[in-house]
């Protein structure tokens, strides 16, 4: 198996009321994160069918990098502004990349 590039969706389940500060805390954090050296892609998306639903879609160049991405100084403030904001824990899921190659 050839593996391209290590890919993250974590989802997010938040309280109507955080929506707003949700998503300026999730701009922060993806202009930072979309800077570091081994990232590819770091995307902030909203589901049309429940507006509290959000899916941050990650793509790393290796493991290392993202585990590097968690260790870093926007990342970390990040997790903690935004952690009162969520109705549930939030789920990463990883996936390896098959296609494009």
């Amino acid at each position: 198996m050839h593996v391209t590039l290590v890919h993250v969706h974590v989802h997010v389940h938040v309280k109507p009321e955080y929506i707003d500060a949700f998503i300026a805390a999730c701009q922060l954090n993806h202009e930072n994160s979309t800077q570091e050296p081994g990232n590819r892609r770091f995307d902030i998306l909203q589901s049309n069918e429940n507006p509290n639903k959000f899916v941050l879609y990650e793509a790393y160049a290796s493991a290392e990098d993202a585990a590097a991405h968690k260790q870093t100084a926007h990342y970390a403030a990040w997790r903690d502004t935004v952690a009162d904001m969520m109705a549930e824990p939030r789920k990463g899921v990883g996936y390896n990349g098959l296609f494009p190659a």
